[in-house]
């Protein structure tokens, strides 16, 4: 046996194939930043910035135009109190950023929020705290209600509760139901791990976590845990499931694809974007080779929808 006959040509590797990338496979994550002129560029993350309006525009309208077909979209406010009251404000800057985006690319993007309080939190937790300072499961599940209802009538297409608060999914599910938006789908975070991968992430929300998120999200350690998760969101009327970080958690996100038949995501987040960046930086890797192979590990993994910073890169490059 030959198997090196079945790569003896660009023509030949590309005929047999097992897995590809599309660009409609890709997400394009964005920051939208109230009371800034102009875009602010996000240090750790060489060519990601919170945009204004007007770029958060711009670059939805790039991302449908190169192909992507999703947006996931983080709100970052002026203003934080102890209940994240931004992340239900009607007019607040993640319901705005929604409405922009539908104004500017009509259905040619899903467009996914992001159902989470961490960013509107003076304390940059993911939930309300309770007397002792920590994270109240039930009084957080109130208020992602709340989030749920103004993200659906700015015209969000896709809720992400990332929190990992228990029960978040179905009691989501059962307050946009019982308000007529059943047409809204659902994203679960299923296996979200308490990772050091996050640390650009919370520059680009601009983070006030004191503390760590080890108290409700996965431990590292745990690999079986992801799926009794797994289980309890497709109960709870899950449409499509996540694995993040990506990267670091393939066996995780193939164990997954293997157990279900709704769509699975992989989240490539700021850490893993970071370390590609730095190490092309300092011409240790060969930029665009690396990040097309991460994108195709996630795949190979099991993913059929890849959360990643450069999705309109990524998705002009395979357009040729």
């Amino acid at each position: 046996m030959r198997p090196r006959r079945l790569r003896s040509s660009a023509a030949m590797r590309e005929l047999v194939a097992e897995y590809q990338v599309r660009p409609a496979d890709l997400v394009l994550p964005v920051f939208a930043r109230e009371g800034i002129d102009e875009p602010v560029a996000v240090s750790s993350m060489p060519g990601v910035v919170q945009h204004t309006r007007d770029s958060l525009r711009r670059a939805a309208a790039e991302a449908a135009e190169a192909g992507v077909r999703g947006i996931m979209l983080f709100g970052v406010p002026e203003h934080k109190d102890a209940v994240g009251s931004a992340g239900t404000d009607p007019d607040g800057v993640l319901q705005r950023a929604i409405r922009d985006v539908r104004a500017e690319t009509g259905d040619a993007l899903v467009i996914m929020s992001d159902l989470c309080l961490d960013e509107f939190t003076d304390h940059g937790h993911c939930g309300v705290l309770d007397a002792r300072g920590a994270v109240d499961n039930d009084a957080t599940l109130a208020r992602y209600a709340e989030m749920a209802l103004v993200q659906a009538e700015a015209g969000a297409d896709v809720l992400g509760p990332s929190g990992m608060m228990d029960g978040q999914v179905g009691h989501v599910r059962r307050a946009l139901d019982a308000a007529g938006r059943t047409d809204v789908a659902m994203l679960a975070y299923t296996a979200k791990y308490a990772s050091a991968f996050y640390g650009p992430f919370r520059e680009a929300v601009n983070s006030s976590l004191t503390g760590d998120r080890k108290s409700y999200q996965q431990d590292p350690a745990n690999g079986r845990e992801a799926l009794r998760e797994l289980e309890l969101d497709l109960a709870e009327g899950a449409d499509m499931v996540m694995v993040k970080p990506g990267m670091p958690y393939l066996d995780v996100l193939r164990r997954v694809a293997d157990a279900v038949t709704v769509p699975v995501a992989a989240y490539q987040i700021s850490g893993e974007y970071a370390m590609v960046e730095a190490a092309a930086e300092k011409g240790w890797i060969e930029r665009e080779r690396a990040i097309d192979e991460t994108l195709l590990c996630f795949k190979r993994a099991g993913a059929d929808l890849v959360l990643t910073y450069w999705a309109t890169e990524a998705a002009r490059r395979l357009r040729g």
